[in-house]
């Protein structure tokens, strides 16, 4: 009895093996990348810093300082100017000032670069002063 070789069977067969061995890299491949990526959002510092200065109209009132969603100061500004130093922290920010006693809100961006932005409040409106 002649023994035939059953062509379809082994290629069937080497055609499987192959899509694991592909999925196998691909899935290597993915687990790589996503290691490679958050390795590198962990260590991101920026050297900015945002100097933030209320200047007038701002003693005697309750304020909350928030950069995106970090608060940074909630005490009643006892005089002016009330300074403070923030090294950024994130790609964009922006900062809010609130005004405790009747919530209002008032929002500003603040650029990649950092810098001095200088605020003064007219009746309940925050005004940015130019720098």
């Amino acid at each position: 009895m002649t023994h035939r070789l059953n062509t379809n069977k082994q290629f069937m067969i080497g055609n499987g093996i192959l899509a694991f061995a592909v999925i196998f890299v691909v899935v290597i491949f993915v687990y790589m990348s996503m290691r490679l990526q958050r390795e590198k959002e962990g260590g991101r510092y920026y050297a900015e810093t945002y100097n933030i200065s209320l200047v007038k109209g701002f003693a005697g009132d309750s304020v909350s300082l928030l950069i995106n969603d970090s608060l940074l100061v909630n005490q009643k500004i006892a005089e002016e100017p009330f300074n403070l130093e923030v090294k950024r922290f994130s790609e964009q920010s922006a900062l809010m000032i609130v005004d405790n006693a009747t919530e209002k809100l008032s929002l500003f961006e603040l650029s990649e670069k950092g810098g001095t932005y200088r605020f003064e409040k007219e009746g309940e409106e925050v005004k940015l002063l130019a720098q």
